[in-house]
């Protein structure tokens, strides 16, 4: 890929578009590639901001766990993108930034709890082909979750897959707002990880 996207970018135009523009430069300080990307087709841009939103209120999963799951799926996709936006999301929600920066070598890493881990290991799980999860990891969350927060990590795995496959197979690149608000830079694993598939 030559450092593009695969869809030329579209300014957001009209008066939903002038409002979403103001709106993100002022979350984020910019509108992201993504977001122009995905403007040629405003139903898809506008339904899918208001499922993210309507994700963002679920609370039967503590929000920590539901942005380590987030973060490990997109890693493990290989999505820029939505690691760099949800460790941006971290910081700006008032969680562990120190945890979500490790979450790229979480294996390795030693700032997560058994809970975590697990939580990790199962949005790996769910990215793999075929689905990799055990009943043993499942039976563990359900104890560990109950049976509300295990269906919504699953769903919040899902749709994390969903976008990251989709921006990876757009071009859709880091927006580097992590950087630009002053993150430390993501941890990178030590040694390769071989996923388990």
């Amino acid at each position: 890929m030559n450092g593009t996207t695969r869809i030329p970018r579209k300014p957001l135009d009209g008066i939903y578009g002038g409002i979403l523009k103001f709106a993100m430069k002022k979350k984020m300080g910019s509108v992201p590639e993504g977001a122009e990307v995905m403007w040629h087709h405003p139903a898809i841009f506008k339904d899918s901001m208001k499922f993210g939103a309507k994700v963002e209120k679920w609370d039967k999963l503590d929000r920590t766990l539901g942005t380590l799951a987030a973060m490990a799926a997109a890693a493990e996709v290989g999505c820029s993108f939505c690691l760099d936006f949800h460790y941006f999301l971290a910081h700006d929600k008032g969680l562990d930034e120190s945890k979500a920066r490790e979450v790229p070598r979480w294996r390795e890493s030693d700032a997560f709890t058994p809970v975590e881990r697990r939580v990790m290991e199962y949005a790996v799980a769910m990215c793999q082909l075929p689905v990799a999860v055990t009943d043993e990891l499942a039976a563990a969350l359900l104890e560990d979750l109950g049976a509300a927060g295990l269906l919504e990590l699953t769903s919040r795995v899902g749709m994390m897959n969903m976008t990251a496959r989709g921006n990876v197979a757009l071009g859709i690149r880091s927006a580097e707002f992590a950087e630009a608000c002053g993150l430390a830079p993501l941890a990178a694993p030590s040694r390769p990880v071989v996923s388990a598939s």
